[in-house]
């Protein structure tokens, strides 16, 4: 699952992203860098959850079959316990490489937080609040939640709503459903750079202050 940010966009995808930004950000004071991360977080728990879910009836199933095969008894505690134990390994590693598989196990809330709290972390990681106007805005994309979260500076937040967000989130979140994510992402700049533009008209000495697209490695 490494390489679902490197895997995300084609290099010509990022070039009409990166061409997006630099287009929108010609026309407002605001920046806007969109940044694309493998996962939001390593949810180890999954892992743990999802094994147990599948080494325990397994454990059970095989136990008295194979002990009545083997002349031990179909109660061998031992027997149990070891079917439990090379099981829980089994899946425990399948399940970690396995990423609609590990997902499985990984609450809405779980991942709803943990995205937000990288986007936060990114936020200040780039730079994006030391920007001269207090107008950055992030976009980061989390491929393994299929999420994606807007985070913008208390100069932005102060005159853009929520829900004008909300529809840029959902603008991205569906393009990449119908597998057009370079599309999707394309408008979505656009959409920023018009609220943009209106609060925070481009300046003469205006200059690009961050980088327009970050693909983790």
């Amino acid at each position: 699952m490494k390489d679902l940010a490197q895997n995300f966009l084609t290099d010509d995808e990022r070039s009409r992203v990166e061409d997006a930004v630099k287009a929108a950000e010609k026309l407002t004071a605001g920046e806007i860098v969109v940044m694309i991360i493998s996962r939001s977080y390593q949810y180890p728990l999954a892992n743990v959850i999802g094994a147990a879910s599948f080494a325990l009836p397994l454990a059970l199933i095989s136990t008295p079959l194979t002990g009545s095969w083997l002349w031990i008894g179909a109660q061998n505690m031992w027997l149990f316990l070891g079917f439990l134990t090379v099981f829980f390994i089994l899946f425990h590693e399948i399940i970690k490489r396995t990423g609609w598989l590990k997902r499985l196990f990984i609450s809405q809330r779980e991942i709803d937080d943990e995205v937000e709290e990288a986007a936060v972390t990114q936020f200040f990681d780039q730079g994006l609040y030391r920007t001269r106007d207090e107008t950055g805005v992030l976009v980061l994309i989390s491929v393994f939640e299929r999420k994606v979260w807007i985070l913008a500076d208390q100069g932005i937040n102060a005159r853009v709503q929520q829900n004008q967000w909300d529809d840029i989130v959902f603008m991205i979140t569906e393009g990449i459903k119908q597998q057009r994510p370079a599309d999707a992402i394309c408008a979505a700049v656009e959409k920023i750079g018009d609220l943009l533009k209106t609060h925070f008209p481009v300046k003469p000495n205006d200059t690009d202050e961050l980088k327009n697209l970050i693909i983790e490695t």
